[in-house]
């Protein structure tokens, strides 16, 4: 059997192309049975913060997944859990080269060299929008101008440090 080698190309702006989460979130139950919600906390801790995909993606490829017979599903405490089929093993074995270049991809998007420090960095950000968020309707619209005058000038500035 040959080794398949599939180019992603210069054109990817992120960590997936249309079909591979599929094959995450497979892997991910593959580990163990998982619930929607701790699929979507796992890819977001993997991601080291970066990435959160949205319960409009996991569901429904969950849901298609089922379909396709390579999970099944049962009801626990009010919670759907998702285990991997037979099937599903299967599909994921044949497929291995394919979903070890997404693994290996993910590894590369996500270098954990200065994982820490930009999740501490992400984490501020996080923390700026809640904080503009509790105050939206208090602040005024003097105080919202020069608030984002000044996210302007620091976008401006980190543009600059990241393209040097």
């Amino acid at each position: 059997m040959f080794k398949m080698h599939i180019y992603r190309g210069p054109w990817r702006q992120g960590p997936f192309q249309k079909g591979d989460l599929k094959y995450v979130i497979l892997d991910l139950i593959k580990e163990k049975p998982r619930y929607g919600y701790e699929i979507i906390r796992a890819m977001e801790e993997r991601s080291h913060g970066f990435y959160t995909p949205s319960p409009g993606t996991v569901y429904p490829t969950l849901q298609m997944l089922e379909e396709m017979g390579y999970v099944s599903s049962d009801q626990q405490d009010g919670k759907r859990i998702y285990t991997i089929t037979d099937e599903g093993h299967r599909f994921l074995d044949e497929r291995q080269d394919f979903a070890e270049e997404i693994k290996s991809h993910m590894r590369d998007w996500w270098n954990p060299e200065d994982m820490v420090e930009i999740g501490e960095t992400m984490r501020e950000f996080r923390r700026l929008r809640r904080l503009l968020a509790r105050q939206a309707h208090r602040i005024g619209t003097e105080k919202v101008h020069r608030i984002r005058e000044i996210i302007t000038r620091a976008y401006k500035e980190i543009e600059v440090i990241i393209e040097e």
